[in-house]
């Protein structure tokens, strides 16, 4: 006889409304550098490590998200600040004012990013197979090689 009290496991495969939730919010956790500075890619591991064995979609997007995060919003800041630092540390002499306006076209290397991890939790709210340039075939491979 079975125990009608026995709790019911959740399914273990997400449905496709929640795959498309979870992969938005890896793509969203950019915005979470805004107010920390970079935990954004740690809440995208978060969300990979969580639902990985769930969802290959979720797994995919939180993956690529945490990898274009770490290279564009974390590498992206180091380049910034080692080209302000040496703008300012140039500036005594001429050579550095001319460095001015290339440390403040390398600033918006963040900002890009963050513009492109929102771009990128649209086309996953919408369903779509979003990629980042680059990183997206890298991740697709890395995935499939598991």
């Amino acid at each position: 006889m079975e125990n009608q009290f026995q709790p019911q496991l959740p399914s273990k495969r997400l449905s496709q409304s929640d795959e498309k939730t979870w992969a938005m919010l890896a793509h969203l956790s950019i915005l979470a550098n805004l107010v920390t500075g970079f935990l954004g890619p740690v809440a995208a591991l978060i969300i990979y490590l969580v639902f990985k064995d769930r969802s290959r979609y979720v797994a995919y997007q939180s993956m690529q998200s945490f990898i274009f995060q770490l290279i564009w919003w974390v590498g992206g800041g180091v380049i910034v600040a080692i080209a302000w630092t040496v703008s300012i540390v140039l500036s005594a002499i001429l050579i550095g004012l001319l460095c001015f306006p290339v440390a403040c076209v390398l600033s918006f290397i963040p900002l890009g990013a963050l513009v492109y991890g929102v771009i990128g939790a649209i086309e996953c709210s919408q369903g779509k197979d979003f990629s980042y340039w680059l990183v997206g075939d890298w991740v697709r491979g890395t995935l499939e090689a598991n």
